[in-house]
């Protein structure tokens, strides 16, 4: 059970580490660019994806 625990604990610490909101921006990114590529949009990826990278970024470091 204590291994469980543990790797339960590796996994939190390596996907949010110190930061909530990049973890879930992160999610937020994959999901969105999971729904572009299988609606077949491709030119929408190109500027919407790096966008919400970037205002992810941009609201972390605000609430900093």
């Amino acid at each position: 059970m204590r291994w469980v625990i543990g790797f339960g604990r590796f996994w939190w610490d390596f996907i949010v580490g110190d930061s909530i909101i990049l973890a879930v921006g992160g999610i937020v990114v994959l999901a969105l660019g999971l729904a572009l590529a299988r609606a077949g949009d491709g030119t929408a990826a190109q500027f919407v994806l790096p966008a919400t990278v970037v205002g992810t970024l941009g609201v972390s470091l605000h609430l900093r």
